[in-house]
Formats: structure tokens, C-alpha cells, sequence
């Protein structure tokens, strides 16, 4: 069995503490469909705005946020890879809705499954490539003729590929960095990298400061609980919990998120009967690759 996949009473502490993370990225779901911005300019605001809370971090620990020319170098990387999630998760509920984005993003088990071999020296299992193509093949049983969701269907996989990237590599950075430091600087960049696309399009104007108040509150949950709580605390959760039990866990995310989206959105969340039994089949694969999983190791 993995040497992190343990279930002492602090193991078990660290199960707690990721089920509750999920509930909050299922909820990080809720918040971008309920802010009015844009996935580009929501990224920048969310980049943004969690930065000074991940500082007073640093400044109430004293920790230093000094590091080398080869950890700046992997940190730009990795923020480019935060970036890009988040702005395909946030451009998948914009252009589809919460349901959709959060279906499609469980798929973030299967690239998990096929990446780990990959950084950490093992082979891919024939039976998680048989797998990956059953998921393969149920999404295209649920959007087949789905025009309007197919775009957010893309934009999800886009999200769960990257999610998957992030979560694999920052497994590997977690044994030789702080956890506070990786995010305070992946994140940093990531802002970076999304100024410099607004500079370059123009994206930056009068109205683009100009926000409504409930704008503003939204994105401060997500900043701060969202964002730098969650970021702070997954990446933690690291040192203890496999990158693909984290990821395997993190499937749950779709059940909490499509649950608060149908109690707050109602109608605008109801999907057809074939989308359900897909996103219940979808899960179910992940759950037996978890079974083989398990009992191989």
C-alpha cells in the first residue's frame, strides 16, 4: 500500500480536512457562476486578491519567501498551469454551467492515473487505459448532439488535465519546498502571466474596476476561503495523502457542486435524464479503478 495512504487517527484527520476541501471547491463552482466577470478578469481577481492573505501567512509564521533561480524557474511553470485551470474551469460554467464543468472535471482522476507513472518511475496499467476509454465513451453518450454543452464539456477536460498536472507535479515539490512557499509563488506568476494577457488585449479599463458590491464579496470568499485556505491546506495534505487519493477524493467534488447548483440555480442547473446516468457511470469507473487500484498495491 502507498506509505501516505495511511489511516492512523492523523490519517484519518487528513481525510476530514480534504472531504471539507472539497465541499469548498464544489463551492468555488457556485461563486464563479455567481460573479459576473468573465474567466479571464475572474482569474486576475482571484489571483490577485489571494496573495496579500497568503503574505499576512507568511508574515504571522515568519516565513521566508526566498528561494532559488531552479525553484523560481518549476514555480513559473507550475503558475502557468494554475492559470490555465482555472480559467478553463471558469470558462467551462460561463459558456455551459456548474453541472457540466464539474461532471467533466472528474475526469481528473483518469489523467491523474496516467500522469503519476509518468513523474513518479512506475507503468501505466492496461486496465486504467481501459478505463480512461469507458469515460471517454460515456461523455460522448452524454453530449452526443449537445451542442450547447459540448463547449464546456472541452473547456472541463481542459480543467481536469491541468488540475491533474498541478496536483501530480506539486506532489513531487512538496518533498523539497514548503507548501506555503509553492503556492505563494505559483500563484504570484499565475497572476503575472494573467496581467500580461490583459495588457496585451486591453483588457484593463475603468470598467474593469468597476465591480458591483456582490461581485466584490464573491470574490473575497474565493480569495481567501476558496484560494488561499484551500491552497494552502491541499498542498499540505500533500505530505500525507498520495496525489491520486487526493484526486480519487476530489471526484466527490461534482456530487457536493451539482447538489448547492441545483438548490440555488434550479431550472438553469436541470439537466436530461442520459447527462445523470453518464455523470453516475463516470463515477462509478472511477470508483472501481480505485477498487483495482487498491488491491494491486
Amino acid at each position: 500500500m502507498h506509505p501516505n495512504n495511511n489511516f492512523t487517527p492523523n490519517g484519518y484527520r487528513d481525510y476530514y480536512i480534504l472531504h471539507s476541501l472539497i465541499f469548498i471547491w464544489g463551492f468555488t463552482a457556485i461563486l464563479g457562476a455567481l460573479i459576473s466577470l468573465e474567466a479571464i478578469p475572474l482569474v486576475w481577481y482571484r489571483l490577485t486578491l489571494t496573495i496579500p492573505f497568503l503574505l499576512l501567512w507568511f508574515w504571522y509564521k515568519k516565513i521566508s519567501i526566498r528561494i532559488d533561480i531552479k525553484a523560481f524557474l518549476r514555480f513559473f511553470f507550475m503558475g502557468a498551469v494554475i492559470a490555465l485551470h482555472w480559467f478553463s474551469f471558469f470558462h467551462a460554467i460561463k459558456v455551459s454551467n456548474v453541472s457540466v464543468t464539474l461532471i467533466t472535471l472528474s475526469t481528473g482522476a483518469f489523467f491523474t492515473s496516467l500522469l503519476e507513472p509518468v513523474f513518479f518511475r512506475r507503468k501505466v496499467s492496461k486496465y486504467e487505459v481501459v478505463l480512461g476509454l469507458m469515460i471517454i465513451g460515456i461523455l460522448y453518450f452524454m453530449f452526443k448532439g449537445d451542442t450547447f454543452n459540448i463547449k464546456g464539456m472541452l473547456w472541463g477536460l481542459s480543467a481536469a488535465l491541468t488540475s491533474a498536472l498541478f496536483s501530480v507535479i506539486n506532489g513531487l515539490y512538496v518533498k523539497t519546498y514548503k507548501p506555503e512557499v509553492i503556492t505563494l509563488y505559483e500563484f504570484g506568476i499565475g497572476a503575472l502571466i494573467i496581467s500580461v494577457v490583459l495588457l496585451i488585449s486591453g483588457g484593463f479599463s475603468m470598467q474593469f474596476f468597476n465591480l458591483s458590491f456582490k461581485d466584490w464579496m464573491y470574490l473575497l470568499i474565493l480569495a481567501s476561503i476558496c484560494t488561499a485556505y484551500a491552497g494552502l491546506t491541499s498542498i499540505k495534505l500533500m505530505k500525507n495523502l498520495s496525489p491520486y487519493t487526493i484526486m480519487l477524493s476530489i471526484n466527490l467534488e461534482p456530487v457536493y457542486g451539482i447538489i448547492l447548483a441545483l438548490l440555488i440555480f434550479g431550472d438553469k442547473e436541470k439537466m436530461y435524464p442520459s447527462f445523470y446516468i453518464g455523470g453516475a457511470l463516470i463515477l462509478s469507473v472511477v470508483v472501481l479503478n480505485s477498487v483495482l487500484k487498491m488491491r494491486k498495491v
